[in-house]
């Protein structure tokens, strides 16, 4: 049965290109439901049924695991035992009749134009201050995911054109403009390093930086300018797109825009966006005032 999960995330990760991060998460859901059939003495996946994983739910449950987490949970059995049906080892699949657990949706958290224009702000000429701004610009300018930030190489820049290559999830490629701001402050990074061939942004030991210090750089920056709330490299990425909605009202440009692979992904900013109108209602709109 162990067998069987190893197989199945290497097809994850030849078959269906999914990124490291995606294929671990898999491999750890999958390890859970199998102690799990070990401990209710299953010899096979053939043994399992929808009474184990509700069984198995109720365990997650019990473990605190929230609504999102189990849902989760039982979107990686589902393609876990759907493989094992293609594969002839099962002739169904016995978690397709599950109820998944609705969930409410969290709006996203952002920032406004001035915190932004406050974290973007040079205030030296040092290298790491201007890599920083030029981080801050990026993110918000394009914005990207910060796996897809760490992953940008000098030569997917295009300055003169405006344009940044971008890879990201699954392996997919796409072109996303850069903004004036961004192009200037990369330009003056790239003016403080010899940079030319490999990674874009890079740490105090020429190497490649990563997630964990953009996160942590970000946070700092945050704080610094007096922004009280925990600021994370996600909440440029909203930012941006919740701006670009507002300007725009073009949902399937923000679409592109993100590198979203489905339009429901895209439509949490219609909420933002909505959210953002009433503000401006109820404060302006005469009739909004209350008696």
């Amino acid at each position: 049965m162990k067998n069987q999960i190893t197989q199945f995330v290497l097809y994850l990760k030849v078959e269906r290109n999914y990124a490291p991060n995606t294929q671990q998460a898999y491999k750890r859901d999958l390890q859970k439901l199998l102690t799990f059939t070990q401990q209710k003495k299953l010899s096979s996946w053939a043994d399992l049924n929808s009474k184990h994983l509700n069984l198995w739910v109720m365990s997650l449950r019990r473990h605190n695991a929230n609504a999102r987490t189990i849902r989760r949970h039982l979107s990686c059995v589902r393609g876990f035992l759907t493989y094992l049906v293609k594969q002839n080892v099962l002739s169904n699949n016995c978690a397709l009749g599950l109820k998944t657990p609705k969930i409410e949706q969290n709006l996203p958290k952002t920032l406004n134009y001035e915190q932004l224009m406050k974290m973007a702000e040079a205030r030296s000429d040092n290298l790491f201050e201007l890599r920083d701004v030029a981080i801050v610009e990026t993110l918000y300018s394009c914005g990207l995911r910060v796996s897809e930030l760490v992953k940008l190489n000098a030569a997917d820049v295009d300055i003169s054109q405006g344009f940044l290559q971008v890879a990201g999830k699954g392996g997919k490629v796409r072109h996303t403009p850069l903004g004036k701001p961004a192009q200037q402050a990369i330009s003056r990074y790239l003016q403080k390093t010899d940079i030319r061939q490999n990674a874009l942004f890079v740490n105090n030991k020429a190497a490649r930086i990563s997630a964990r210090a953009v996160q942590m750089m970000l946070k700092k920056r945050a704080l610094e300018v007096g922004i009280k709330i925990n600021v994370y490299p996600h909440m440029l990425r909203h930012a941006a797109a919740t701006h670009f909605l507002q300007s725009s009202h073009d949902l399937r440009s923000v679409q592109e825009f993100l590198g979203h692979k489905s339009i429901k992904s895209t439509q949490v900013y219609t909420h933002l966006d909505f959210l953002e109108l009433a503000k401006v209602y109820d404060k302006c709109h005469p009739r909004a005032k209350k008696l």
